[in-house]
């Protein structure tokens, strides 16, 4: 499954029950083959060569066994330490993990507690505030055959609110229902952030959904989105194509910079390296917010985001 998605995703889809011990000839085994997959997939071609070579000299040192999800999460932070890139990691299921075609498939049931009913698939309050401003508070983006439904809801309770507050402090990312949500948002057809993909060589471009269901909010009404340093890939691109089509006001803090589309690649019956293989290149602005972040048009620390977005709002509504 290739999209935005958290780089928390490698630590919640792991299952803590049965614990195993890898040996270290296991492990150096694991990491060479995150080398090799990195160094002929990863989307900036010099970065690759650098970050395998040194992947290859941690192999080299492995010297203990260790349980896998603590192994995945200390080579995670060895990844992102070597690359800067906050989506590359090692995620690890204590199920076996299929293959199709060398993206590894997690489960439902670890899907689901990344993206299911219990965080009632992302949307985590709507709430009318005075002055008929509408708050939507969305804790992740989930694909869209679990919860395109539910965004579908949400937006059609929001639709009658006379400005728009899209909380995103707290969302680490997701799926592609980040471009489903701006269908509702900016006219249809209105052009998004698409993807170079380095192993096929291809460009794919994007614009938002010509056609909703449920009511629509409109491309006219006061928008605003919050953000936070927490605020990342997939949120960070509803954030950005919002802000470069003009479409949006962002309130909060910088976000963290995390713009590479990234697979799943197996690498072991129990690993598989986050491994991002495209570049996002927005058609507007001709460039994305990897490692730097989307830029706040208002720059306030985010716990006071809320208030002055509500602040903003309320004004721009009694001057219409």
């Amino acid at each position: 499954m290739k999209a935005f998605v958290a780089a928390a995703i490698a630590l919640l889809l792991a299952v803590p029950a049965a614990a195993r011990d890898f040996a270290a000839a296991e492990q150096a085994e694991v990491i060479r083959a995150a080398a090799a997959l990195i160094e002929a997939r990863y989307v900036d071609p010099a970065r690759a060569r650098a970050v395998a070579a040194e992947l290859r000299r941690l192999a080299a040192e492995r010297s203990v066994p260790m349980e896998g999800e603590a192994f995945a999460r200390e080579m995670t932070g060895r990844f992102r330490a070597v690359s800067g890139d906050g989506h590359l990691g090692l995620s690890y299921s204590e199920a076996p993990l299929p293959e199709d075609g060398g993206e590894a498939q997690f489960s439902a049931a670890a899907m689901d507690r990344w993206y299911g009913a219990q965080v009632n698939h992302g949307v985590e309050k709507i709430e009318r505030l005075d002055g008929n401003v509408m708050l939507l508070d969305l804790r992740v983006f989930p694909p869209a055959k679990m919860g395109a439904d539910v965004i579908a809801a949400a937006m059609t309770v929001v639709a009658q609110g006379d400005a728009l507050i899209v909380d995103l402090r707290a969302n680490g990312g997701g799926a592609e229902t980040a471009d489903l949500l701006t269908g509702y948002l900016v006219e249809g057809g209105s052009p998004l952030t698409g993807s170079y993909d380095r192993p096929s060589d291809t460009l794919r471009h994007a614009s938002s959904p010509v056609w909703v269901p449920g009511r629509r909010f409109g491309s006219d009404k006061p928008l605003y989105i919050l953000t936070s340093r927490r605020t990342f890939s997939a949120a960070e691109a509803f954030a950005y194509n919002l802000q470069a089509l003009g479409r949006a006001t962002v309130v909060g803090e910088v976000t963290g910079g995390g713009a590479h589309p990234f697979a799943y690649r197996r690498v072991h019956p129990h690993f598989a390296v986050d491994l991002p293989e495209g570049k996002s290149i927005n058609p507007i602005t001709g460039t994305n917010w990897e490692g730097v972040g989307v830029q706040p048009d208002v720059r306030v620390p985010a716990g006071e985001a809320l208030a002055k977005a509500l602040e903003l709002a309320r004004a721009e509504i009694d001057t219409d």
